[in-house]
């Protein structure tokens, strides 16, 4: 799946990728827009930055999000 900036997206599970840290846990269930998806990378494993609500911006591996609204 390739991710573009604008995109709505949530945090629908805990990622198995080694980025992800405990205090993450706590984004679960949450909602944001994607605001850098590293398309120049291109990589499959690389992190995005996603600004969630209410929870600031961050950057979660893939494996974590998934597309609630196509832009």
């Amino acid at each position: 799946m390739q991710f573009r900036r604008g995109q709505k997206i949530e945090v629908f599970k805990k990622s198995e990728d080694d980025a992800w840290e405990p205090y993450m846990d706590e984004f679960v269930g949450g909602h944001g827009i994607i605001t850098d998806p590293d398309t120049a990378i291109n990589d499959p494993d690389a992190l995005i930055e996603v600004s969630l609500e209410d929870k600031g911006t961050h950057r979660l591996p893939q494996d974590c999000l998934r597309i609630i609204e196509p832009h």
